[in-house]
Formats: structure tokens, sequence, C-alpha cells
């Protein structure tokens, strides 16, 4: 079975606890606070490989979770930090934020990485919260919680050219003709139900290097493939990435016309995705060893001539026009590389496309009210507030300074906070006092 999707669970590693300690030596009867800083936590990274093909590891294990720093020590020794783990994935997979869809990468290349969970700041041991009139705090951080998500991985073939058609219209038959790949060939609708990719040889072509492209067999399309029909959904992601698509037509076929065919396919491409119907296609009319093909010949070739597309007849089965075909192929595709590269360089920064991304600032936070709960949100105010141990008398009095001081107080008040609400920071909750 191809795994091309996953849905899994990330959690990085909380930070260390701080510690409260004070020397207590022979010969040293007032020691100072030497309470150690706690470790950082681990991160969850994502790494793109050329070692896999799927994303089969994550079908059965959907949780995965980095190591806690260790807490401070006496003698300001600090915790070690928490290790690190990295999710291997296939080159082509995209990474999204499984609650809001929004994208966090597009690995393409081997060895690209992103963070998808940060791990917790590891909390200050009480040194660093004396002061020339309170030489021994009794308080210390705890660590900052991992940051916890649950991200899906969608896998998009990386391939130069694409195949697509109606199921048996001849795709894996060329694949293995022009290719060393060998899928699975029969003369039954859905034989392929799996993508495959092979590596095309061309030797030179003109203008380019001589060394051959990436051609993917997407499996068989149908009618209402954009609505999910016959698994298109789980196809048509992989037609996304090419820059050049093969649309082959069934000329043997009996209870079909072929042009109604191509039509067909291309009006789901343009329902799934409108940049899909405008990608460069080249027509290609195969089983031209049969009489049938040979009478729809004609036709396709007037009607393709008429929309614009380059038409060839070929026939898989007996090679003929494959090698045409692939060289054609190689060359139209070094054609749109290069007029990628051309309007790349034409176009100014500010003319890019794409959302502009602006970040809130860290002191940023909102104050609401939610069945009856205040509820403040914020990343450094639920930072500061997750970090402080509320057992800590200490503590607390310093972290009221800080929503004074952040403005939190004067949000809560003018919100109509009272003695005794309830006030919510992310998964902590406190009662509103005088």
């Amino acid at each position: 079975m191809f795994y091309d999707h996953a849905k899994i669970s990330v959690k990085a590693g909380d930070g260390g606890n701080g510690s409260m300690h004070f020397r207590r030596e022979k010969f040293v009867p007032n020691g100072g606070p030497d309470g150690g800083d706690g470790g950082r936590g681990g991160s969850v990274y994502v790494e793109a490989t050329n070692n896999q093909n799927t994303l089969i590891d994550y079908r059965y294990r959907h949780h995965f979770k980095a190591d806690s720093g260790e807490a401070g020590m006496r003698q300001k020794m600090h915790g070690a930090k928490g290790g690190d783990i990295v999710l291997a994935v296939p080159c082509g997979t995209i990474i999204r934020d499984a609650e809001t869809q929004e994208m966090i990468a597009d690995l393409v290349d081997a060895g690209q990485q992103v963070m998808v969970a940060r791990g917790g700041r590891g909390g200050l041991g009480n040194t660093h919260f004396a002061t020339s009139t309170h030489q021994a705090p009794k308080e210390a951080q705890k660590g900052e919680p991992g940051e916890e998500r649950w991200v899906t991985f969608e896998l998009r073939l990386i391939a130069d050219v694409g195949l697509i058609g109606y199921p048996n219209a001849g795709k894996s038959t060329l694949l293995s003709v022009v290719t060393a790949a060998q899928p699975k060939i029969a003369d039954y609708p859905f034989t392929t139900l799996t993508p495959n990719l092979g590596v095309v040889e061309v030797g030179n072509v003109r203008g380019g290097d001589g060394s051959g492209f990436v051609l993917a067999d997407i499996p068989g399309l149908i009618e209402g493939a954009a609505q999910g029909v016959g698994l298109g959904h789980e196809f048509l992601r992989h037609v996304q990435r090419t820059r050049l698509l093969l649309h082959m037509l069934d000329g043997a076929a009996l209870e079909r016309e072929p042009w109604q065919d191509f039509l067909t396919i291309n009006n789901e491409l343009s329902e799934y995705d409108q940049h899909l119907a405008s990608r460069p296609q080249v027509v290609v009319l195969n089983k031209m060893d049969t009489a049938e093909a040979q009478e729809h010949w004609q036709v396709v070739k007037e009607k393709a001539e008429a929309a614009g597309y380059p038409v060839f007849a070929i026939s898989a089965a007996t090679h003929q026009g494959t090698a045409e075909l692939m060289q054609f192929a190689a060359q139209r595709l070094l054609e749109i590389q290069q007029a990628e590269m051309e309007k790349a360089a034409a176009e100014p920064l500010t003319d890019m496309q794409g959302p502009v991304l602006r970040p809130q600032p860290e002191d940023a936070f909102t104050v609401s009210k939610e069945k009856g709960v205040f509820v403040v949100r914020g990343k450094r105010i639920e930072r500061i507030v997750s970090m402080t141990d509320i057992e800590s008398e200490e503590s607390m009095d310093r972290l009221q300074m800080a929503l004074e001081k952040t403005g939190v107080t004067k949000a809560l008040e003018e919100a109509g906070v009272n003695v005794g609400d309830l006030v919510r920071f992310n998964k902590i909750e406190l009662y509103w006092g005088e």
C-alpha cells in the first residue's frame, strides 16, 4: 500500500525546573543562593530524505515526544538539555498544522529540515533573583512547557513530467518502455493503484545537458476525480509538482471518444486546482497499432492542433513513436525551466506572489470572556505564567508585578474582572485576588 498522507502528534520536551538551593558548607555560615538553571527541553524536527518513498512509518505510530530538560542543581550546576528527535519523511512532503491547515514547510530537497515543536526553556535558579536588598530569594522558575501540536504530512511526488489519462490508456506500458521502472501492467481498469516513477534518458537534447528527466505514471483519473471518485484526491495531488503533462488517450476505447476523454480529464484538473488546467500539456494518442486508434487519429490531431496542443501518435506496446515523444518532452521541459528562471529573474521582489506574514509581537496579548472565564492569550504572558511556581509567595508577587508591567492587569480590569473570578492563561487557571 502506498501511504502518501499521515497525521501525527508532536510534543517537545519541557524545560527543567530551576533549583532553589543555598550553599551549606562548613566554613561558609551564611552561604548565598547557588541553585542552577534547568536545561532546555528537546525539540521535534522533520527532515527530508531520499531513503524513504512513502509515509508508512507514520501509519501505526502517531505520537512523538522529545526528552525534557533536567532540573538545575546546587553549586550553580545547570540541568542537561533534553534530546531532540528528528522525524524522517520522503522528499516532496508538505507539512501543515492540523488545526489551522497553515503550511509549515514544503521539504523538497534531501537534508532540508524544519522545527515543528520547540522545546521549553529551562527555569532560572534562585541565583538570578538575588539582589543587594534581597540576598536569600526563596524562588526559582519552573521549566517552560514544550510546544505540542498535531501536524499532517502530505507527500507529493517530485517529477518533471506526469502521465495522466483514463485507466487503461497505456501509461504504465509507456513508463516501462522509456524507463527502467517495472510497474504492474494488465488489461483492466485501475491496474495502477499507486504512482510510479522512472528516469528517462534521452541523450543530448538541444540546449540541455543530456541528463534526462523524471517521469511519473499517475494512476488513472476518471470523471468525478476532483470530488474524490476513484481515489481522485489521492492521485491528483501528485500531479501538482509536475511542469509538463503527457495526456494519454486510449485510441482503442470502444465506448468512449478519445477527445471527449481529454476534455473530461482537463475538467477534473480545473475543479481540483485551477493551476493544473493551465499546466503545459502534450496530447498523446496511444495504441496506434490498432485499427480503432488509426480511425480516431485524424480527428484527435485536428482538434488538438486547433486548441494549441502538441500532439503525438504512438504505440507504447510496439514502441512506435515513443523515442520522438520523449525527445520532444525533454526539449519542452527545458524550455519551461528556462522560462521559469527568466521570469524569476525579471520579477522584482515586491511583485512576488504569496501571503505577507506579519507575526504578532511577543508582548501582544488578548483578553476575552468565554463561558464565564476570563481568557488571556499571548505568547510572552503565557510563558511567564507557566514558568511561575504558584506555590511560592515570592514567585506570585513577581507574577503580579509582571501582569501590571505588561498591561494585563489593566486589560482584565477594563474587561470587568472581579475578585474571585477565574482567569485562564493557556492551561493554567488562577483566581483573581485583591
